[in-house]
Parts: structure tokens; sequence; C-alpha cells
């Protein structure tokens, strides 16, 4: 087998071939380094001498249904001009590991269409040598995202595990690509966030976020000239939370049997845009007969209908005045939830009419957090925290498999 086959076919330069060897399911090919090229890894020189060697193989890559190796002894040297004495770089490996170069680049194009487990089977390897590959690359390519250009961001949190482990996650909105993650949540997890924000000089104009106090008082804090816009979606979620509180509420205050039987199973159906409503399932019918009978919930479903208005507005001036007139009516209502409620939007007014100056929303975000739970899920969690945070930073481009 000549030099050239061995530059060819595995992308070696300065050594030689000197068998091979057939062991069950693998093909073994030794090489040797080449005495004359041979230099002082530390400052380059040729005058070197021989210093022993150790023994390694390196998993090279899969053929049909073998897995060649290349098995060589690698050299140490001392320098005669700086008296170092090291062993010979590779170039074709990293020492560390038990695998090629072109082993590992294999390993993550595999990793564009395949699950980590069904790589590590089809390579012949474990799972943990597939996952220590991607992160190796995924902090190389996402942990120091760049900053600099930042100008509208979006905040928000998931739950890993519900109850017991959050993360903080921070969008840029212009390209869609995470560029935070934090353990945590609230105000003490976006600390590093800032901090690295500030290095890098960043002029962020816009923020989208939901109301929480503890965003609104960081967001002021370390940014105090950026707008706070308050994401719609999650307007709209708080207000149905309180929708489905109000007809829980009813439902055990009701002494009809009747009221009740028809209160009992309407959640979803008063949570529904009125376009989704199944006819066939006679879904219009019964929220409707259900609306009929109970007048605090009746007006608390027209105004959710109505909320939504507020931004399919042309322009800020209108959805102004729409606002100002839900809050009217919700005030006049007469019902406590309807009245807390509106206060409520009195209180972040500004917030919800700069969507008008930016156009912004958490919605993308909120997108991508749906991926991340599908990720988790599929993975049956993640027992390295720092791998899957580097996967939700990936987790835009879809350059590999979301699970594990």
């Amino acid at each position: 087998m000549s030099t050239s086959f061995l530059y060819h076919v595995f992308g070696l330069v300065g050594y030689n071939y000197v068998k091979t060897q057939y062991q069950g399911n693998a093909i073994i090919f030794t090489i040797s380094h080449k005495r004359e090229k041979l230099q002082c890894p530390a400052c380059k020189s040729r005058k070197v001498i021989l210093r022993g060697t150790i023994k390694r193989r390196f998993k090279a890559f899969r053929f049909g249904f073998k897995i060649i190796y290349l098995e060589l002894e690698v050299q140490r040297v001392g320098c005669l001009d700086c008296d170092s004495v090291r062993q010979v770089p590779l170039g074709f490996a990293d020492p560390r590991f038990s695998y090629t170069h072109a082993f590992e680049r294999y390993a993550l194009e595999l990793s564009k269409h395949m699950t980590i487990q069904a790589v590590a089977r089809h390579l012949s390897v474990s799972w943990d040598v597939i996952k220590d590959i991607q992160k190796r690359y995924l902090t190389k390519r996402f942990a120091r995202p760049c900053l600099k250009h930042l100008q509208t961001i979006a905040i928000d949190e998931i739950a890993v595990r519900k109850g017991h482990v959050y993360l903080t996650v921070v969008m840029d909105m212009d390209s869609g690509a995470m560029v935070f993650v934090g353990n945590g949540k609230g105000a003490d997890a976006l600390e590093p966030f800032w901090k690295s924000l500030k290095r890098a000089g960043a002029n962020i104009e816009a923020v989208a976020m939901d109301m929480s106090p503890a965003y609104i008082s960081a967001v002021s804090e370390h940014l105090p000239k950026s707008a706070m816009v308050f994401d719609h979606f999650h307007v709209i979620k708080l207000f149905n939370d309180q929708l489905s509180t109000l007809r829980r509420n009813l439902y055990h205050e009701a002494k009809d049997i009747l009221q009740k039987k028809i209160l009992k199973g309407t959640r979803w159906l008063l949570l529904k845009n009125p376009e989704n409503l199944d006819s066939g399932k006679k879904e219009k019918d019964r929220l409707e007969e259900a609306l009929h009978l109970n007048q605090p919930l009746s007006c608390a479903y027209y105004l959710k209908e109505d909320l939504r208005q507020i931004w399919l507005q042309k322009n800020k001036a209108k959805a102004d005045r729409v606002l100002t007139d839900w809050i009217k009516r919700a005030q006049t209502s007469g019902i406590k939830m309807l009245m807390k409620f509106a206060k409520t939007l009195s209180a972040y007014r500004s917030g919800i009419l700069a969507y008008y100056d930016y156009r912004i929303s958490s919605g993308p975000l909120e997108g991508t957090n749906n991926k991340i739970k599908t990720m988790k899920r599929m993975a049956y969690g993640f027992r390295d925290m720092e791998f899957f945070k580097l996967k939700i930073m990936a987790i835009h481009e879809s350059k590999y498999a979301l699970v594990g």
C-alpha cells in the first residue's frame, strides 16, 4: 500500500504503511512515522532524537460491516535545540481520544439525520462518545454567541422539570437565534447575560417579554433606554387563565343542576377561537347555551374575544382607543375578575401598545420552547445539563437530530 493511498483515503501525511490485519469485524492498518518528517513540537526544529514510543489504535471509519482502525507507535522526541521532550503531534487525531478527526466529522454528519443513539449503534461506540463529540462542536460553535449587533430580543423561561428545574432563554428576534440560556428563572438567571451584553456594547432597542415583575425590574435596571413590549400571547393567556377560574367558581356556586350540567366541560369551548369550534360536535350550540344561562360568563367571554382586537389595529392610535374602550367595559362590568384584569392592563398600557412601535412578540420563542420540550421528552431528559443548554443554543439551525 502506498503513501498516496494513506493520503487519499485517510488524509495522512508523513506516515508509512506497515501492514494490514483482519480481526473479526475490524480491519487494522498499521502505520509508522516517517523519520525524516519528525520535528520538535515546541520549536519545530528537525534536530531531534528518538525517546521511545507508545502504541495507539484509533477508530477511523466504518466500511460496510467492518470497522477501520489506524494503529501506530506514537513517537516521543527529544529536541537538541530547546531540550524539550514531547510526543509528536499526530495531525489526524487528538491523542486524548481513541478516534480520528475524520471519524469525528463523520459522526457529526450522521448526527444531522440520526439520533445520538442511532449514530452510536451504527459506529459501534457508546452513546457518551457521540454525545461528547457533539458537545465539543456545539461548545466551539455556540458557547459564546456574538451579542454586539443585537437590537431586539425576547425573554422567557421554560420548565425542564416542572416545579424543580427552570431555564431562562433569550432570543435574537432578528435572526431567531438563541443567544443565552441561563439556569433558573427570574432576575438572577439573567445576570450573566447582562454582563455579556455590557461587554459586547450592544444597543438593545426593545425587549419582548411577559408582565413578570422580575423581568420588568431587570430590564428597567440594565436596559433603561429599551422599550418593553408585553407579549400579546402572554396577555391573552393570562386572561384565559382568569376566565377558566371564573367558570370554575361559577360552576361551584351554581345551585341549579341544569346550570351545573351545562357549565361542566365548557372550559376548552370558552378558550377556543370561534372559528375553531367543531360544528359536528355541536360545540357552538353548547357554548351559546352556557353563555345564555350565565351573564358573568357571557360578559367575560365576549371581552376575551374583543381583547385580541387590541393587536389587530392598523396603527397605535386606533389600538389605544380599542384598549381604552376594553378597560372601560371591564371596569363597569361589575365582575370582580374583569375589574381586576382591567386594572392590570391599565398598569401595563405602555408596554402593550409598544407592540405597534416594534412589532415584536415572544411568539417565535414560544414555538422554540415547544421544540425544546419535544427534545427533552424524546431524549427522556438530559443527564448533562450543559449539553442540553448547548442543544438549545443550536436549535434554530436544525443541523442536528434533537434527541439522544
